[in-house]
């Protein structure tokens, strides 16, 4: 198991160095010079001399070599430099909007587990029934609609029409807990729903799929109750691809929630990311992409970890 970890780790590594060489080379890749490119954005006439002033705020003026180790330097201690729109260290931005996305991922993710592995779980012991008919038909109308419109029919009904939570902002945990959970309720729900239609439907095939096997018949007759037979022979078993799964949904949705951000005003990364595209801010967007891959690597390091205990055949 720790030589498998320690394989592991070291091609997590070995990747992020390969992310993080693309994410540097991908400034230079771009035609013209980066620094007048940013100046002349909308239109103005930039001088010489702001365009040299502006090349040495972003190291553009040393050799290239001295650029990538003093990247990758900084990079190592979550230093990217400062912010060319409000002038503001891009990992202290990064550090107080990344948790806030983390959250709301989480939160959606709880919501998806809950509800997605009991459902699937019980339409697949029990398939064709009424359960599994009204469940896997009304899980094909949530996969089939995109999250902003659903958070958009949320606000709709529940802010506007019942009134019952707000439409969207933003509160911290520590000035307000009850208000910040409310403001959570909506988002939180509509990453849910959609967490809920895949893990549904990995979770129903798995088990239809387990069920079929020589081992769950052997303990079926030797005479093992039910219920153990569900638990030990057949979702155990059925785990191993819905934590895959699940992992790669984690990543994915690191830099895709930024619609849902966006509809409820939820001041995540992704919706720092967009701006930052916006705007020209190469050091944020560098900042952002590499993080945002770290995450997933460390995502999938993790989940290969949990998928070694769930099945030791992957350890060898």
């Amino acid at each position: 198991m720790i030589r498998f970890a320690l394989n592991k780790g070291l091609a997590a590594l070995l990747m992020l160095w390969i992310v993080g060489t693309i994410v540097f080379a991908v400034l230079f890749v771009v035609p013209g010079d980066p620094a007048e490119l940013l100046l002349t954005s909308d239109g103005a006439v930039a001088s010489q001399e702001s365009v040299e002033s502006l090349r040495r705020q972003m190291g553009l003026d040393k050799p290239l070599i001295t650029q990538y180790l003093d990247f990758l330097a900084g990079a190592a201690r979550f230093d990217f430099g400062q912010s060319l729109i409000d002038h503001v260290p891009v990992g202290k931005t990064i550090a107080l909007r990344l948790p806030r996305t983390i959250e709301l991922i989480l939160a959606g993710l709880f919501l998806g587990l809950i509800t997605g592995i009991p459902a699937g779980t019980w339409a697949g012991l029990r398939p064709g029934r009424s359960f599994d008919r009204v469940v896997s038909a009304a899980n094909a109308v949530l996969i089939s609609v995109p999250g902003f419109v659903t958070g958009t029919l949320f606000i709709y009904l529940f802010a506007q029409v019942l009134r019952w939570l707000p439409a969207g902002g933003y509160v911290s945990f520590a000035s307000d807990p009850l208000l910040h959970l409310k403001l959570l309720t909506l988002p939180a729900i509509t990453v849910g729903l959609h967490l809920f239609s895949i893990i549904f439907r990995m979770t129903r095939a798995s088990v239809l799929e387990m069920r079929t096997h020589d081992w769950v018949r052997t303990a079926v007759a030797k005479g093992l109750r039910r219920k153990l037979v569900v638990r030990r022979h057949v979702v155990r078993n059925a785990l191993g691809p819905i934590v895959t799964v699940v992992g790669l949904q984690m990543g994915i949705l690191l830099g895709s929630t930024v619609l849902i951000e966006f509809i409820y005003n939820w001041p995540g990364l992704s919706g720092y990311l967009v701006t930052a595209v916006q705007q020209r801010d190469y050091p944020s967007v560098r900042a952002v992409i590499l993080v945002v891959s770290a995450l997933f690597i460390l995502i999938n390091f993790m989940v290969e970890m949990l998928y070694s205990v769930l099945d030791p055949r992957i350890r060898l």
